[in-house]
């Protein structure tokens, strides 16, 4: 059995790897915790120490507490709320959904 963490960086990588064809093809990508378009990315990230590789940078959920969660993003964290947009990185977060144990991202290059 490949653990989660792997199984979603495997799919991530593979994903990723696609957005460059995009513009050509005029494809979209999607899979269970993971959908790209030309311009973005949507990620679910559920659980402590949950990852996935998005537009090439690693990012990781720290964890969530009081409706704001943690995320590390190349190693650098930051943390948001739903509706908040944060600067980590090469990326441009946007925290869609923080409920529980996950959260929703819309990730941008910046």
């Amino acid at each position: 059995m490949v653990p989660t963490t792997r199984t979603a960086r495997l799919t991530a990588g593979l994903l990723a790897g696609g957005i460059a064809l995009a513009p050509l093809a005029g494809c979209s990508f999607t899979s269970d915790n993971f959908s790209c378009t030309t311009s973005s990315c949507t990620v679910s990230l559920d659980g402590q120490g949950s990852e996935v590789e998005v537009l090439g940078t690693t990012v990781t959920l720290g964890g969530v507490q009081d409706g704001r969660a943690t995320i590390s993003v190349g190693g650098a964290s930051v943390s948001c709320g739903e509706g908040e947009s944060v600067a980590a990185g090469p990326l441009a977060l946007e925290c869609t959904s923080v409920s529980g144990d996950s959260v929703e991202l819309r990730a941008t290059l910046n």
